[in-house]
């Protein structure tokens, strides 16, 4: 399909909804990713120049940044100066035209481009709005700078990452910015469901911080110090709330490595015959959580004397719950992310052919694909501002002239 086209391959649930992202590296583009991974128009607008920091960062294979091609996929770029007066009139252009516009800029810097919800509501009553920041529209550091790992901080959720006799972890990717992007398109489904139901429906601000997404799915940690005046700490691998389980990861005999879980009295009594431990003195919770140390060493000392074939056949058997821990290499060649078609292959005009995440999740009924790779910067710039805005070819030409684009 030509870029110059829309996605009109009739793909994913959200065909025909139209968003606009004034959002740059993660949590905004993620959301927006989401939905155009599910057929919405997404455009992307950009800074002339440099474009979206993430076309920068990550590696890269022969000049070419490899990360903004999967972050960029299936949206379309138009460059716009927001610094420019001109440029503002376009992008409230952009805001009257879309079904939802996404916003990460401080809250001043909304107020003077003309992006924040007053405006934002004014230009379109019945536009959603999310818009995401550091801590917050409404609280006191609403115009501070924000970032994922501080919101990952602030959450509780490196607090609890990591072992006890050792310093708090922060995971090896986006973490808090992935999760925030995940929980901004779920609420931007959820204010169209009502725009959709309701007739009185006017518009809707979705006012969503960094550190709120992972605060709100560590479901336990505020009503146990609530409740119990407990402040939960690190315990590895194991989970704080289901001590009396076994959950860890084990070294083979090969030297690769294997999480083997449980989390109910039958999955460790599993574990506990396996290693011919007597199975009654696995019996209850208490039994469990007491000794939960000598089988934690027990099944140490087995998984190393074998190799991981040879250990996932005899958890298999046993019916104790066990994965290999698996890179990037392990899921390119792992039959069952094929046979589920989680990695699809798609045409890029700098690289070739190349893999990446399908859409998740699968629909049956209409499902989204992937039809394009990150385009490069501006490259919708006639198709969003001449098609869709209906800007005339000397309009264009003027904000070309001008810097604006």
């Amino acid at each position: 399909m030509s870029d110059n086209e829309r996605n009109t391959t009739g793909s994913g649930q959200l065909r025909g909804l139209k968003v606009v992202e004034f959002a740059h590296v993660v949590a905004g583009p993620l959301a927006g990713s989401m939905l155009a991974d599910q057929g919405a128009d997404v455009v992307h607008v950009e800074p002339p120049g440099a474009g979206d920091a993430a076309r920068a960062m990550g590696p890269q294979r022969d000049g070419v940044p490899l990360w903004f091609k999967v972050a960029g996929r299936n949206k379309r770029s138009v460059t716009l100066d927001l610094h420019h007066e001109t440029g503002r009139l376009v992008a409230h252009r952009l805001v009257a035209w879309a079904d939802v516009v996404i916003v990460t800029l401080r809250a001043g810097r909304l107020r003077s481009w003309g992006l924040d919800w007053d405006s934002v509501h004014r230009i379109n009553p019945r536009a959603v709005l999310l818009q995401i920041s550091g801590f917050g529209a409404t609280s006191s550091q609403a115009d501070a700078p924000g970032f994922g790992k501080v919101g990952e901080a602030r959450s509780g959720v490196v607090h609890l990452t990591g072992f006890p006799d050792g310093p708090p972890v922060h995971t090896g990717f986006s973490h808090g910015d992935a999760v925030t992007g995940l929980m901004g398109a779920y609420a931007v489904l959820a204010a169209l469901h009502r725009r959709d139901h309701d007739p009185g429906f006017d518009g809707e601000w979705i006012d969503l911080a960094l550190f709120e997404s992972l605060f709100r799915l560590v479901e336990w940690q505020v009503i146990v110090h609530d409740q119990l005046g407990q402040v939960p700490e690190r315990s590895g691998n194991q989970l704080a709330v289901a001590p009396g389980a076994v959950i860890n990861t084990y070294r083979s005999r090969d030297g690769e490595w294997i999480t083997v879980t449980s989390a109910t009295l039958r999955s460790v009594r599993n574990i506990a015959r396996l290693l011919g431990l007597p199975e009654k003195e696995f019996t209850t919770a208490k039994q469990q959580y007491d000794r939960r140390e000598q089988l934690d060493e027990n099944l140490r000392n087995w998984v190393a004397e074998r190799v991981t074939a040879e250990c996932l056949e005899e958890f298999a058997r046993a019916e104790v719950v066990a994965s290999r821990v698996f890179d990037a290499a392990d899921i390119a060649a792992d039959p069952v992310y094929a046979e589920r078609e989680d990695i699809v292959t798609v045409d890029d005009p700098d690289l070739g052919p190349v893999r990446m995440q399908a859409v998740i999740p699968h629909f049956r009924q209409r499902p989204g694909r992937v039809w394009r790779t990150g385009p490069s910067l501006g490259q919708d710039n006639h198709l969003v501002y001449g098609q869709w805005l209906g800007l005339s070819a000397d309009e264009l030409a003027d904000l070309e002239k001008s810097d604006v684009i």
